[in-house]
């Protein structure tokens, strides 16, 4: 039960786990924000072009 209780790879794994999900949800709001941007931005060219 001692063994059991001391170990902490379980806990480590899942806190990984975490922080990865995190960075993906920020890292796909930020090219979501940047992808409008760009979009609106080709959009202005193409019509000052034609």
């Amino acid at each position: 039960m001692k063994k059991f209780l001391k170990n902490n790879k379980g806990a480590t794994a899942i806190e990984y786990g975490l922080i990865a999900a995190l960075i993906a949800v920020a890292a796909i709001a930020a090219m979501q924000s940047v992808g409008s941007k760009l979009g609106t931005t080709f959009n202005n060219v193409s019509s000052k072009l034609g």
